[in-house]
């Protein structure tokens, strides 16, 4: 089996297929319990005109177009930032084993910075959580990207 380094690499690289096409720079894979990438996506709301295009999101819907079914039970989400509330009510609802993020949100993230929605008691499904993969990557990765948008400047490199 690859390590989390390795599939969070994989969410990188979506990542920075959205930062190319002019998203926020977050990216998701979902791997499956033999350990391959069954699903990807990158930001999109923008591009898309879709407020839920959220690389979580879209890493989900792959997932489940390619395995036929909207349970994506025994499989893992990477993912290079923190999941906020809607991608974290959906990974609970898609009955994923686990969640990999790498860096943390602390406007809205909801496994560690804002609330940790994982743990709560009223859910029917639990959802394994580990943070801080590649975090500093995952964050410089964001940071210079708004620091362009601020500054005016182009293309933002890892």
């Amino acid at each position: 089996m690859r390590s989390d380094e390795f599939y969070m690499h994989r969410a990188l690289d979506q990542a920075r297929l959205g930062l190319a096409a002019g998203e926020v720079p977050v990216g998701a894979v979902v791997v499956d319990a033999a350990g391959e990438i069954v699903g990807a996506g990158f930001n999109a709301p923008v591009g898309g005109h879709d407020p839920s295009a959220h690389a979580e999101i879209r890493a989900l819907r792959d997932a489940g177009a390619r395995l036929g079914n909207y349970r994506l039970e025994g499989c893992t989400l990477f993912v290079t930032l923190e999941p906020c509330l809607m991608c974290t009510g959906a990974i609970i609802h898609a009955r994923l084993a686990r969640v990999v993020y790498g860096a943390a949100e602390p406007r809205s993230g909801m496994v560690e910075s804002k609330a940790n929605l994982f743990a709560q008691p009223w859910y029917h499904h639990r959802v394994a959580v580990e943070g801080g993969v590649l975090a500093a990557r995952a964050s410089r990765l964001l940071k210079a990207f708004f620091a362009a948008r601020r500054d005016g400047d182009g293309p933002v490199a890892d």
